[in-house]
């Protein structure tokens, strides 16, 4: 992780710097360790939360798109949040990262009350997001839409502009975290390519990337899985727990079951703009009640024994049938 998501009390000895370094991954088992105590119910507290929302409520109209009364994410942990389509997870997001405005709310992040900042001032606060549809540059190269991710830029300014000795270091020094990145996420190969000419999954990564060029402590995905190829999908997922392992949190809106299963810690179910039901991955998804309303009766849980006997009984029925009308025409 970039020092910049390092406690500022850390200790600078050399024997902090190593103490520090495996800080991450020791705060990342604490973390998941500390969820198994916390409460299964919507809304429920957390041991440790990164955030806390309240109240927050957005009106189009007439209908009522959230209605959140209290939500904790856990700090350090994978927090998936589900729900069907219409339930208000990416309107949500939008109003936590502020790309949009509630009708009413609050929510602090790390203890700060960002509920009426702009969106690069959220992102400066440690938040970052990705959006379910990437947003790429396409007509600059990949290492460029990187540069892009980086905040506070001296050479943005206008007057420094002209005085390349006042920002020719930093640029040196967002360049070295971007080809770090490059590295991590397997895209040194299309440093210098469009971003325009990479495929989906590639995209997703780029994105991901970029989102970490300011060194957050929570990243917000939307929708990471969404036009993936399948064979990029397991990728994406180490890449995930990999930000966890940073010391990173998480929280990702996502459909594929399969996906929350293999990757989240924690699970917040949202139905009609509200929070229906929090708790681990295959305890949540157990419920009847979630099974029936949010995730459709035949949801996507392994099939037993039986159920899986059943369905090529009835596969070898309906050839058998076929063959023997093909026979008789």
């Amino acid at each position: 992780m970039p020092a910049d998501n390092e406690p500022s009390t850390a200790d600078t000895s050399e024997a902090g710097t190593v103490e520090t370094r495996r800080e991450p991954g020791e705060r990342a088992k604490a973390a998941v360790a500390a969820l198994r105590t916390a409460e299964q119910r919507p809304g429920g507290s957390k041991p440790d939360p990164i955030l806390v929302a309240d109240n927050v409520v957005r009106t189009f109209g007439g209908l009522t798109a959230v209605d959140v009364e209290h939500v904790e994410i856990q700090r350090g942990a994978i927090t998936a949040l589900i729900g069907p389509n219409g339930a208000g997870k990416t309107t949500f997001f939008n109003l936590l990262t502020g790309f949009d405005k509630p009708d009413s709310g609050l929510w602090k992040f790390n203890g700060d009350d960002i509920s009426k900042l702009a969106p690069h001032k959220v992102a400066r606060k440690g938040m970052v997001r990705t959006f379910q549809l990437t947003k790429s540059l396409a007509r600059m190269t990949v290492l460029e839409n990187l540069r892009l991710g980086a905040s506070d830029q001296k050479g943005e300014r206008l007057w420094a502009s002209i005085l390349p000795f006042l920002w020719m270091e930093q640029e040196a020094k967002v360049t070295e975290r971007a080809d770090e990145l490059l590295e991590l996420f397997n895209l040194v190969r299309v440093r210098n390519d469009y971003a325009g000419s990479l495929s989906g999954g590639q995209r997703k990564l780029l994105e991901m990337a970029r989102a970490l060029m300011v060194g957050p402590d929570m990243v917000m995905l939307d929708e990471p899985m969404a036009g993936v190829n399948p064979r990029l999908r397991q990728s994406l997922n180490e890449h995930i727990r990999g930000l966890r392992e940073q010391g990173m949190t998480v929280v990702f809106v996502e459909h594929d079951m399969d996906v929350v299963r293999d990757v989240s810690d924690w699970v917040i179910v949202m139905a009609q703009g509200q929070v229906v039901a929090e708790g681990p991955p295959d305890e949540v998804m157990a419920q009847q009640a979630v099974i029936d309303a949010y995730l459709g009766a035949h949801h996507d849980a392994p099939l037993t024994l039986e159920e899986e006997e059943q369905q090529m009984q009835e596969a070898a029925d309906v050839i058998a049938k076929e063959e023997e009308e093909e026979g008789t025409a």
